[in-house]
């Protein structure tokens, strides 16, 4: 059954490419009015211009998830533009310093993977569960991984700032339960998005785990299906969906 979003007012991190723009698409063709954010201004755009063209309602803001006066910021406006946050999808997220030991791995690699992926999704939050409280509701969405949850990474930094992301989701999931604020997060699989191609390939050239690069590539799972679960989770269908969502 197809999900309802209609007059869902819904913001987007890393809205511009991967999951973040299929979900973007997605949520948007099911009636929700989206605040996109994302560093990528090109991509962005794209995303928004295909959302208004296919008689969507969306708006693109550039929002480094480093910078806590950007958040402060755009969640501000957005939430002026949209009347509103009924929903925040978390998205924006980077993958670096794949296949490097633990001995030899770089600091700054280490800091900046952190820096976007666990304290970015801590801010994020901050500023979007300020509105939400306000308002008495609000759905919170975030994106960790089975990186962080089972130690598969290919990245120590970002399998360690995965499983802080999912540690992170299942504190705020019962801190803010008391203010009717649900917040899930979704541990997506080999996914292909830039970031996970990249992986690979980076895999592959360093003679890791990758094996054919091609075939591996092929297998990995489209955005498109992966925004199906971020979409139900958005939905009021899933109002009584606790925790974490793995897939495949």
């Amino acid at each position: 059954m197809p999900v309802d979003l209609s007059g869902k007012r819904i913001i987007i991190t890393g809205a511009a490419t991967g999951i973040g723009r299929a979900t973007t698409l997605r949520v948007s063709a099911a009636g929700a009015k989206v605040a996109a954010f994302d560093v990528n201004d090109a991509d962005g755009a794209a995303t928004i211009g295909d959302v208004n063209e296919a008689g969507g309602d969306a708006r693109y803001w550039h929002v480094d998830v480093r910078d806590e006066i950007a958040i402060s910021g755009a969640v501000a406006a957005a939430e002026t533009w949209l009347g509103g946050v009924d929903i925040l999808i978390h998205v924006a997220g980077v993958l670096q310093g794949a296949a490097i030991e633990l001995d030899e791995f770089p600091e700054e690699i280490w800091d900046t993977v952190l820096d976007i992926n666990l304290r970015g999704s801590f801010t994020i939050c901050k500023y979007v569960t300020g509105v939400m409280k306000k308002q008495g509701k609000g759905v919170i969405i975030l994106t960790s991984s089975g990186a962080g949850v089972t130690g598969g990474s290919s990245s120590l930094a970002y399998g360690s700032s995965k499983g802080g992301v999912h540690g992170l989701s299942l504190v705020m999931a019962a801190h803010l339960e008391k203010y009717n604020i649900r917040v899930n997060d979704v541990l997506p699989g080999a996914v292909a998005t830039p970031l996970k191609v990249s992986n690979v390939e980076d895999m592959h050239n360093a003679g890791g785990k990758a094996g054919n690069l091609e075939e591996k590539i092929d297998a990995l799972v489209s955005p498109d299906e992966i925004s199906k679960v971020f979409a139900f989770l958005a939905s009021d269908e899933a109002s009584m969906v606790k925790g974490s969502v793995a897939t495949r």
